[in-house]
């Protein structure tokens, strides 16, 4: 039984969260000037085909927007640049490396808890799920952990927006939300190109200074390269680990049975955050941009036209999950696409699976009672590509 929805107010533009199906994969919004994908087997086709599919996707938005925030975003990009780039730090999130990372991030977890040990409750975000990641994705970077109250609150203005972005109807508020994004993408590269002028200056043991050092077909990067890369890192490093982490909890909260279970059968773990990825999973959705007319589920598509491809959505797909609504940690093989899939399946996986696994056996070991708080409902992120909490109270005593 699905039981999310009855109990708190998820996102109502998440209809997949209540049960609810579209009657067919594949529906053009007319409004939004977009085609929306949500069945399984479609998504993994155009997730899997950059030739048809091509990732750069801003050459389609109404709006001119300066091609050089552009260069060095890893997800708008298409082979063979998006090769080269993700493999001057794929090293960084090698199974070997993540591995090694294992102790500082259980030392972390505690250290973050022992702070509100005093207390009868927790914030589950900002006591744990937003600090632990952000702290070890800056440590890999190399720049200050102490700074993450900035960081939380660039990216709470980057996601504020509650509307999809259209295509056909340019209005004022999608102009508002369009400036501050780049209002806010500039802060946050202004503030690494600082750290990236002094690596050049002197050299670290650390990922920036790796970016600053590198070089593709013989050439070194541009500074706008790697603040913009080295921004895609910061954000995407932790916010992926920040709603799993919340999500989880929330699965667990609502099925007291599978609660029950993974708190005495810790090996159980995996697959609970493995399940959590596919009934709540916290990125809903890719875009891609079609590079030739196509066919997709019987539906001709004409070339450049922007997909909105709902993963989310096809994460629920009865195709592909049998009780696709049900929450059950033991679903095996369990396919999900909450990391994406393809070329661009997320370069934090492996981390971000760490992170959740240790955080959630030291949430467990730690606090023998863990529920959430009636009185004290969780708030959701509200952008419609997003799923997540923004806060979760949550009661140990």
């Amino acid at each position: 039984m699905n039981l999310l929805p009855e109990k708190w107010n998820v996102n109502p533009q998440h209809f997949w969260l209540r049960g609810e199906h579209p009657d067919e994969p594949v529906s053009f919004d007319p409004d939004l000037g977009l085609w929306n994908v949500y069945g399984y087997p479609e998504a993994v086709e155009i997730l899997g085909d950059f030739k048809s599919f091509s990732s750069n996707t801003t050459r389609l938005l109404p709006t001119e927007v300066d091609e050089s925030l552009n260069d060095g975003v890893l997800f708008q990009m298409d082979p063979p640049q998006h090769r080269k780039l993700r493999k001057l730090v794929s090293h960084a999130f090698s199974p070997k490396t993540v591995a090694n990372l294992e102790p500082r991030i259980n030392r972390l977890a505690h250290e973050l808890l022992d702070k509100a040990a005093e207390r009868d409750r927790l914030e589950l975000v900002s006591d744990l799920a937003y600090p632990l990641p952000v702290i070890v994705i800056a440590e890999l970077l190399g720049i200050p952990g102490s700074d993450r109250d900035l960081f939380k609150a660039w990216v709470d203005r980057l996601f504020e927006s509650t509307g999809q972005f259209s295509l056909v109807n340019h209005d004022e508020d999608q102009e508002r939300a369009l400036q501050t994004q780049l209002d806010v993408t500039k802060d946050m590269t202004d503030y690494l190109r600082g750290h990236v002028t002094e690596r050049r200056q002197e050299p670290r043991e650390d990922l920036l200074t790796g970016l600053v050092q590198a070089e593709v077909d013989g050439e070194r990067l541009t500074d706008q390269q790697i603040v913009t890369f080295a921004n895609i890192l910061l954000v995407a490093g932790h916010i992926t680990t920040t709603m799993l982490l919340g999500n989880t909890v929330l699965c667990l909260d609502a099925h007291p049975e599978a609660f029950a279970e993974v708190r005495a059968n810790r090996s159980a773990l995996p697959g609970v955050i493995e399940e959590s990825l596919r009934f709540f999973t916290p990125f809903t959705a890719a875009a891609r941009a079609t590079a030739t007319e196509v066919e997709i589920a019987g539906v001709r598509v004409p070339a450049d036209q922007m997909l909105m491809v709902w993963v989310a959505a096809a994460n629920r797909d009865g195709r592909q999950f049998a009780d696709p609504d049900v929450f059950d940690p033991s679903r095996d093989p369990n396919p999900h696409l909450g990391f994406g899939r393809g070329m661009h399946f997320c370069l934090g996986a492996s981390l971000a699976r760490v992170e959740a696994r240790i955080a959630l056996n030291v949430l467990l070991d730690r606090f023998p009672t863990l529920h959430t708080a009636p009185e004290e409902p969780p708030a959701f992120v509200v952008s419609p590509e997003m799923s997540g909490v923004h806060t979760l109270p949550l009661l140990t005593g």
